[in-house]
């Protein structure tokens, strides 16, 4: 997993609150454990018309917008089921973040776990985010997940949370099993410490 430090990027806006993880990827595209291919399912009924053809007045369809690594998302982003293939396929398409008022705590967790920034703002940030985006698309802001900032292009900085572990986990770019994997040496030198103790207790029938 790549390691989350400073983030600069123009942003993607969907303005749709309620967007739940069988929008951001349809039950019909989770036949595979495989993280990679699908970036191109994200959004699929949104993006696509019943033919394949790419729907030009949707968001992920614009130009300009590729590259961008930052998601602008209406309140309570990935709610509905658990699958944790919606962060899979936002971050092969390309995402790193995902800006919102709110998260379904299952998503939220899965995006952690996956390397997922989301990065919950104010009522009054988000209103002036999808201005921005609205306004000059090409805009580009920055997130700082060490000092939990994200900067607006006029320099103002708006903190949001994250807790410890987390954060931890991205700033190193590991997973839980990848921080444990990390201090295989110290737990097994304390294992080593601290044998297990023998059961000499008998049993008489």
């Amino acid at each position: 997993m790549e390691p989350f430090k400073t983030l600069t990027s123009h942003v993607v806006a969907i303005p749709v609150e309620n967007i739940d993880t069988d929008q951001i990827i349809p039950a019909r595209f989770l036949k595979t454990t495989s993280k990679t291919g699908l970036g191109q399912h994200l959004f699929a009924d949104w993006r696509c018309q019943a033919d394949g053809a790419l729907k030009p007045d949707f968001a992920l369809n614009r130009p300009g917008v590729e590259g961008a690594q930052i998601l602008l998302a209406g309140d309570n982003f990935g709610c509905g089921s658990s699958r944790e293939h919606a962060p899979w396929a936002l971050m092969d398409f390309g995402f790193r973040a995902v800006v919102s008022t709110s998260f379904a705590d299952i998503f939220c967790n899965n995006a952690l776990k996956n390397g997922l920034l989301p990065v919950v703002v104010d009522a009054e940030t988000h209103r002036q985010l999808f201005s921005l985006v609205e306004e000059e698309p090409s805009s580009q802001i920055t997130l700082d997940l060490a000092a939990q900032a994200l900067i607006l292009p006029d320099g103002r900085r708006v903190t949001f949370p994250i807790d410890e572990f987390s954060k931890l986990c991205l700033l190193e770019g590991v997973d839980q099993l990848g921080y444990l994997l990390k201090h295989e040496a110290r737990i097994a030198a304390y294992e080593q410490s601290h044998p297990l103790a023998v059961n000499t207790t008998h049993h008489q029938v």
